[in-house]
């Protein structure tokens, strides 16, 4: 970690020569940075991005590739599915909550449909299917999808369900390593390059510009030891990333996260938030944060996730990032899986994007009484939860939790139990607090002049909740804006 002071900004007069120069500088080549990059090119801005590493991408190609969008976008509509503005705003502040940022949210949601014709006006190809099975993601090319729980409890009786799982379509999915983010960076990256997009790559930021009147006019950074000066005639746009590898960040301000950082890139280490609140920056949300569960959502539809007292905690048809939130953060990251043999069987025979996730279970008994016994359970703990939820389930009913009755069966005959105590890791989603045209904040509420963010290096639409897509989702659209407002700057 650099000390505070090789934090501080430089002053425009000490640079003795600028190595580069754009009139807007982007810093990060992943989905917010590529998007701000393609917006300020069409209004004609001489633009030039700053990629730490040796190519496009950043954690965005190796997600799974959800963007949120709805409000009725071309696909949904395809697809037979209604939705509303509205409707998406409703469910939204009750995910993602508390302390939303609401007007961020009704922006993002009377833009979505815009949004996503703006997207596949880049090339972003989405394919008219819908995959309607419990999953992390869609295993073949399907285009939408469930992806935070909008048809579970408690939110499916709040706002009508409506999938809003966009992806862009790739076949010979390789989790993990090029999903459906790859195909949402690639001809998002073609667009800018073929919009004149200059790329330095190798350039790691350290320190923002300013000139006497504390406007941000550029910055330096470092390739293989070597100091660069870059200047920007019109703004600077952070778009660096996440603090999820950066330990001393991660200790002070989402400890629930420490040794179990996921679903990031290693350069996620906060540099953009860092550099920003040397020059008085505001920060929001710092606390929140995306975690996912190693767990097979189609065994856990089935099953009951029980705590390290026996007890149900969330419907298990839910979204399972929030079944992983739930578990780390109310329960101590205590959680098991209980399923009975034919349920365990069923779900062994769908398909499933993530089969890494099925492992063979700890303990398997002939009843629940020894079940309990061998996961070192509280006598009757297990036994009442099981009894409780066995007694409506004859009814195809959980008026306790509220999974929808496809998934409720009694659990009978010998049963099985999977250890999932820590099957937890996730990303930060605070950071920099910036308004709807990606200027950064200072803690005095006023814009930083010259200065604009977007991505996981700021506080986007979640404030402690999440779903899949949001992160893809409010960093394209913000990069967007941030691209936008630097080069009308």
């Amino acid at each position: 970690m650099s000390d505070a002071s090789t934090l501080r900004p430089v002053r425009a007069s000490t640079i003795a020569q600028w190595d580069h120069q754009a009139d807007v500088v982007v810093a990060g080549y992943g989905i917010a940075g590529v998007c701000a990059a393609i917006e300020a090119a069409r209004t004609g801005a001489e633009v030039l991005i700053l990629e730490r590493t040796g190519g496009w991408g950043g954690a965005a190609a190796m997600a799974g590739g959800f963007i949120y969008l709805g409000g009725g976008t071309p696909l949904q509509r395809a697809l037979g599915f209604e939705d509303t503005p509205e409707n998406m705003e409703t469910f939204l502040l009750a995910a993602l909550g508390p302390g939303v940022d609401k007007a961020k949210i009704a922006d993002y949601c009377r833009g979505s449909v815009e949004h996503y014709n703006w997207l596949v006006a880049c090339g972003v190809p989405f394919r008219e299917a819908f995959w309607g099975e419990p999953g992390w993601e869609p295993p073949h090319d399907e285009g939408l999808m469930y992806s935070g729980g909008e048809n579970a409890a408690p939110f499916n009786a709040i706002a009508k369900p409506a999938p809003r799982g966009h992806v862009p379509q790739f076949a010979d999915k390789k989790i993990g390593r090029k999903s459906g983010g790859y195909m949402l960076m690639k001809p998002l990256a073609e667009t800018a390059e073929s919009l004149g997009v200059r790329v330095e790559y190798d350039l790691r930021i350290t320190r923002l510009v300013v000139d006497d009147d504390e406007r941000v006019v550029g910055v330096l950074a470092r390739r293989y030891g070597t100091e660069v000066a870059i200047r920007a005639e019109r703004g600077i746009v952070l778009a660096t990333g996440s603090f999820a590898y950066h330990q001393q960040m991660i200790e002070g301000y989402a400890p629930r996260l420490i040794g179990r950082p996921a679903a990031a890139i290693e350069e996620h280490d906060g540099i953009g938030i860092r550099v920003a609140q040397a020059l008085g920056a505001d920060l929001a949300h710092m606390d929140a944060t995306e975690v996912a569960f190693f767990g097979d959502p189609q065994l856990m539809a089935r099953g009951i996730l029980v705590n390290g007292r026996g007890q149900r905690f969330i419907a298990e048809d839910t979204y399972p990032g929030r079944i992983g939130q739930a578990a780390l953060i109310q329960q101590e990251n205590q959680a098991f899986l209980v399923i009975d043999e034919a349920s365990y069987e069923a779900g062994l025979a769908t398909e499933t994007a993530t089969p890494f996730f099925r492992q063979p279970p700890t303990w398997a008994a002939e009843t629940v009484a020894e079940l309990e016994h061998d996961m070192g359970l509280p006598t009757l703990a297990l036994q009442a939860t099981v009894d409780c939820y066995n007694l409506h389930a004859g009814d195809g009913i959980d008026p306790l939790l509220g999974k929808k009755p496809e998934w409720v069966r009694p659990l009978r005959g010998p049963l099985a139990a999977f250890d999932m105590r820590g099957f937890t890791a996730g990303f930060t989603l605070g950071g920099l607090r910036t308004d709807l045209d990606s200027r950064v904040l200072h803690v005095s509420g006023a814009p930083i002049a010259g200065l604009f963010a977007a991505g996981r290096c700021t506080s986007g639409l979640c404030a402690g909740g999440y779903v899949s897509g949001a992160s893809l989702g409010d960093g394209s659209f913000y990069g967007r804006r941030a691209g936008i407002a630097a080069a009308k700057n």
